[in-house]
């Protein structure tokens, strides 16, 4: 059994304990947060997709292992926070997911990683009406908005949400993300601002770039 298949058979059964023990195992070994995102963490939970869809566990097996990925995820920043504290950029950056759509694990990782890179950050969760979106845009200001979705029959919807936060008085960047920018070009749906990042990897690569000022921010 990989290391991916075994964390995913503890998120299946609600261990909490074996979870983060394996986790911190790869803390112990080197792993940056990326490597521990996209290397053990997703692919333990793709590995549980793959299980339900073949018919192999059930629905609340699945929500069973997501509420345990979720709670490592929040171990985790949690832990990062106190062992490896980093300065504050200055800029702001909040998360959400479209309305109706609940798939938000990969959208709390990249939560995390902004944290990671100095970030102040807000993250909203999953299925989140426009008009909240909007409200709590326009008070708290982010030069940046995650944005995830995972269902196609949603893209109308998400022309909107991209549409709309972009044209706030703030000018936000949407970072548009989920697993269906893997298999579908969604690029008609967003504006020359729209960053679409279908990888946590491509997420690191945008960090650089931002870095280097080849990313622009509206102040």
């Amino acid at each position: 059994m990989n290391p991916p298949e075994k964390l995913a058979r503890f998120l299946l059964e609600g261990d909490h304990e074996s979870s983060w023990e394996t986790v911190q195992i790869h803390i112990r070994e080197g792993a940056t947060t990326l490597a521990l995102f996209e290397d053990v963490l997703t692919k333990s939970m793709q590995h549980v997709g793959v299980l339900w869809e073949n018919n192999e566990i059930t629905v609340a097996d699945e929500h069973l292992a997501t509420s345990t990925c979720d709670y490592i995820l929040s171990k985790y920043q949690h832990y990062m926070r106190e062992n490896k504290p980093v300065p504050e950029t200055g800029k702001k950056a909040m998360f959400l997911c479209v309305q109706d759509e609940d798939h938000y694990i990969g959208l709390k990782m990249v939560h995390i990683l902004f944290e990671e890179n100095g970030w102040q950050t807000k993250f909203m969760g999953p299925n989140l009406p426009l008009e909240f979106a909007l409200s709590a845009a326009e008070k708290w200001k982010p030069e940046v908005i995650g944005l995830s979705f995972s269902l196609n029959y949603r893209a109308g919807q998400l022309k909107e949400y991209i549409s709309r936060l972009e044209s706030i008085e703030t000018n936000p960047i949407v970072l548009l993300g989920g697993r269906l920018l893997l298999t579908h070009d969604f690029t008609q749906f967003g504006s020359e601002k729209t960053r679409f990042i279908p990888t946590l990897t491509q997420l690191a690569e945008w960090f650089d770039l931002e870095r280097s000022g080849g990313t622009r921010f509206v102040k």
